[in-house]
């Protein structure tokens, strides 16, 4: 098996499952250290141009992730050393405390030269000035060279603060041992409804096992972005506030209802006890739905946990109004005080641009966005990955409107979504009420 092939990542780093938005990042002290590093920031750092890129000085990576991860980005670092002289210091740190000691390094003023972020603190480290701009290195970085969607997602005030590591997308994982089981007509998912999907899965629910469905739960954080996102709005705006209407809520919530009603998804119990099963948990993991939106890089790891050849599909409702976007799993930033702009610039650009670097970091962090790398990989991967960088390019190949970095209190709201779904599905509230509770919730995590 090659190198590429071991890499679709299973981590919640990688998965927006943010974990491409990296799930419910610790607030409280991290915050507030955060809070205390960037101001510290903001009150030193000049112009943010970086300096004047000399240094006797190593450049300074940090990370988190996986021994894996951390082996790969090593032999990637190394092979940038011999090809341009330059010595680098790379170290990865545990998920829990990295955005933690991030601000304590930031706060001490020995912030790392280059490090990776995600969810909402691309924002909130830019808007404290803590981050170099990169067009203002593009010499030294090839920003073209990335899909423009990828590229957008690191973009802050219109700035270039984020450089994506890599990309995901949400899809339809379809199980189709399950759909054969059924005997049920398979819908065409490039055209295929809301309605259709409805009509497939709950037909799928009727003719196979009690505790099969024919599919996971759709109620969650993303599928709701998705969704507003097919009725020409947005779950927040660049002004960092809630897009999305009342309506579109109400009638999102109302088909997740029925769903339920119909037996086509598990009920409240169910989706309450597997709310933080792992992916190998889930129904689609342990091979009793025959459908599960979620993120495009959980194929190979519910494939295996399945025991069936899944697939991708694109989501219902695509054809007229696309709600998928490219995810970026994680983005590389220089920091704005960096005496090496310039040789962090090159870094960036090697770890993205160079068919060496994408030749052993694979899918680890991502999708490569780099469409010339992405097509590079062909050959060295299974056919899962493959199928995950097939997806990539097809939703790359899309018009899709921009989506802006969450706005800080956004990761907050995953729990607003979970509060409110409950109460629906208990019978508590109906699809307007739980609507209009969502809004009133989410409005107030991101105005905190």
């Amino acid at each position: 098996m090659t190198r590429a092939a071991r890499l679709s990542p299973t981590d919640p780093s990688t998965r927006p499952c943010p974990p491409p938005r990296p799930r419910r990042l610790r607030r409280g002290a991290a915050a507030t250290a955060l809070t205390a590093a960037l101001l510290a920031v903001a009150g030193c750092s000049g112009d943010g141009d970086g300096g004047d890129g000399g240094s006797d000085e190593p450049l300074t990576v940090v990370w988190w992730g996986s021994p894996e991860r951390t082996e790969l980005t090593q032999e990637a670092l190394s092979v940038f050393e011999e090809q341009s002289g330059a010595a680098v210091e790379g170290q990865s740190v545990d998920f829990g405390g990295y955005f933690d000691r991030l601000a304590t390094q930031f706060a001490g003023g020995d912030a790392p030269d280059v490090f990776t972020l995600g969810g909402a603190y691309p924002a909130e480290y830019a808007q404290r000035g803590a981050l170099l701009d990169l067009t203002t290195v593009d010499e030294h970085l090839d920003l073209d060279a990335l899909d423009a969607t990828a590229l957008e997602n690191g973009q802050v005030d219109g700035a270039q603060y984020g450089l994506s590591t890599g990309s995901n997308a949400l899809a339809m994982i379809v199980n189709p041992d399950l759909v054969d089981e059924a005997g049920v007509e398979r819908p065409d998912p490039q055209t295929w409804t809301w309605d259709d999907f409805a009509a497939f899965t709950e037909e799928i629910s009727a003719h196979t096992d009690d505790d099969t469905y024919g599919t996971a739960t759709t109620l969650t954080h993303d599928s709701i972005e998705a969704f507003a996102r097919q009725q020409g709005e947005k779950l927040y705006t660049e002004d960092g506030e809630i897009g999305v209407s009342e309506e579109s809520l109400a009638e999102f919530f109302g088909r997740a209802q029925e769903l339920t009603e119909a037996g086509a998804a598990p009920g409240a119990a169910m989706i309450t006890e597997l709310e933080d099963a792992s992916v190998e948990q889930t129904l689609m993991g342990t091979g009793r739905a025959a459908t599960m939106l979620t993120w495009s890089n959980s194929l190979s790891t519910l494939s295996t946990t399945s025991g069936s050849d899944l697939e991708l599909w694109p989501l219902p409702g695509e054809s007229d109004t696309a709600g998928v976007w490219q995810q970026s799993s994680q983005f590389f930033s220089i920091s704005a005080d960096t005496e090496q702009p310039e040789q962090a610039a090159e870094l960036l650009d090697f770890l993205v641009n160079s068919q060496e670097a994408v030749d052993i970091l694979g899918l680890d962090r991502g999708v490569p966005d780099n469409p010339e790398r992405r097509a590079g990989l062909e050959g060295q991967l299974d056919a899962d990955s493959q199928e995950e960088v097939e997806y990539i390019d097809q939703v790359a190949s899309r018009d899709t409107a921009p989506r802006p970095i969450g706005p800080t209190g956004s990761t907050d709201v995953d729990s607003v979504t979970s509060r409110v779904t409950a109460e629906l599905l208990h019978g508590r509230i109906d699809p307007s009420e739980a609507a209009a509770t969502w809004l009133e919730e989410a409005r107030a995590a991101v105005e905190q």
